[in-house]
């Protein structure tokens, strides 16, 4: 006979009697239940959840969910890959305790992200979660690089009472206006109180260009709890919109014009707790080790996009004039480059400098996203690959001979392309392993099977609310 105190492989040591522990503390304040958290393939977050009472259990043997999500299209269909995609099978999703938080947006519920293990105690090869700790692990271990990274959060607020389907922006201000903030302020702060009570450390929160919009930026962590974090903020605007009777949309394109809901990804390499960003003889600071690593993103940006542009609504956001970053170039503070370099204030660098990673929205998986381009920076860096020149001002101007001659290239401008150029990418797929590349191929071409034939406006409301 089994017990809690006999788990199957896949939980960690101790971590029954911490979540047994943990349960009987989350009663005691009125949580009754836990939302256990991943992201699929397609971009979309999935859960399950469990009664408070259940999170000892949970942690010794995990809970069932099928592998057929790996395959998932963001409107629930499915397709198909060699050993993906079919109605077989289970797996058993594990929280990670250390991520436990309650929901300060959903009074009753607590949160966890999970690791997602096969029957057999292995980590599952579809897992976002594992392949990104597998990454970060692999820079220290082999190139003795630690990484921190944060994910921006751009989101659109509509008024929930709209016709279904439909977007009507909840505030009608100027961009960045002091009117916006003011015509959303109660649901802001307590956005604010909410993510201060779940321990998010809060950079800035502001209105941003777009009809609706909103940006939030939160402070750097180690990749794997950036993805997480990134996860839990989006859980939590969505939960206090709602009481204040607001519906969100995190999706690339809420309308087919305009400028979209990015994710920006920010990274920095560390060796020896400096960071290789500031400090150095390269430009701006950079030392040899930054300039390398930005070089490998750099080479690898049109086959990335399959992974941190995933959605057909993704490139009605991917053009240029919208500061999406859709040439393959860097410079300083250059917000229509991919790439951009930010140095920080004088005084500050040693710990603000990061690369930014623009061509990146919200229907990413992050810890796909985050992986991959750790994986193609690493690469850079392991070759001692060079950095091209800088481009200034908007790269748009340049005609084809002076882009050519500069190495300027225009980002992939359809999800197919961008499948194709990921298909051809040797380090991302490596990276990634057979099956998750496979599902990534599989679920990028079917998202793009799906709105064959639709025009701009009917490809974004499509996926208006599906992320």
């Amino acid at each position: 006979m089994t017990t809690l105190a006999d788990p199957v492989p896949g939980g960690r040591p101790g971590d029954v009697e911490r979540a047994v522990a943990r349960a009987a503390e989350l009663t005691g304040r009125g949580v009754h239940g836990i939302v256990l958290a991943y992201v699929d393939t397609a971009g979309v977050g999935r859960v399950k959840t469990i009664p408070t009472a259940r999170l000892g259990d949970a942690a010794a043997w995990g809970v069932g969910m099928s592998p057929v999500f790996d395959t998932f299209l963001a409107d629930d269909s499915i397709v198909t890959t060699d050993v993906l995609g079919s109605p077989d099978g289970d797996l058993r999703l594990y929280p990670d305790l250390d991520h436990l938080v309650e929901l300060a947006g959903q009074p009753g519920w607590a949160w966890a992200p999970v690791d997602r293990i096969t029957q057999e105690g292995e980590p599952h090869p579809g897992c976002g979660r594992t392949f990104l700790r597998r990454v970060v692990a692999d820079a220290e271990a082999r190139l003795g690089v630690t990484v921190r990274a944060a994910v921006e959060i751009e989101w659109s607020v509509a008024l929930d009472s709209a016709p279904e389907g439909a977007f009507v922006p909840a505030v009608s201000g100027p961009a960045y206006s002091a009117t916006r903030q003011v015509e959303l302020s109660d649901c802001t702060a307590d956005l604010l109180a909410a993510l201060a009570a779940q321990g998010v450390a809060v950079d800035q929160v502001h209105p941003e260009y777009a009809a609706g919009q909103f940006e939030v930026s939160v402070g750097a962590l180690d990749p794997v709890a950036a993805a997480d974090r990134s996860v839990l903020v989006r859980q939590t605007v969505r939960a206090v919109a709602r009481r204040h009777g607001l519906r969100v949309s995190f999706a690339p394109a809420v309308l087919a014009t305009g400028v979209g809901n990015g994710g920006h990804l920010h990274l920095s390499c560390w060796r020896g707790g400096v960071n290789l960003h500031a400090g150095g003889t390269g430009r701006y600071g950079m030392t040899g080790a930054a300039e390398s690593f930005t070089a490998g993103v750099l080479a690898r940006l049109p086959a990335l996009t399959a992974v941190t542009a995933p959605s057909p609504a993704s490139y009605l956001r991917l053009r240029p004039a919208q500061w999406a970053g859709v040439f393959t170039c860097w410079g300083r503070e250059t917000r229509e480059a991919a790439l951009r370099v930010v140095t920080g204030m004088a005084g500050r660098r040693e710990r603000e400098a990061n690369l930014e990673v623009k061509p990146v929205d919200l229907a990413a998986n992050p810890y796909l996203a985050l992986g991959c381009v750790i994986a193609a920076g690493l690469d850079g860096l392991a070759a001692a690959a060079p950095l091209p020149e800088e481009i200034t001002g908007d790269p748009a101007r340049f005609d084809a001979d002076e882009a050519a001659a500069r190495g300027v290239r225009r980002l992939p401008t359809t999800l197919t392309a961008a499948a194709e150029a990921f298909c051809a990418d040797r380090v991302l797929r490596a990276a990634l392993g057979p099956v998750l590349a496979d599902a990534v191929t599989a679920v990028r071409l079917g998202e793009a099977r799906r709105v064959d034939g639709l025009d701009d406006a009917q490809v974004a409301a499509a996926y208006r609310w599906r992320y």
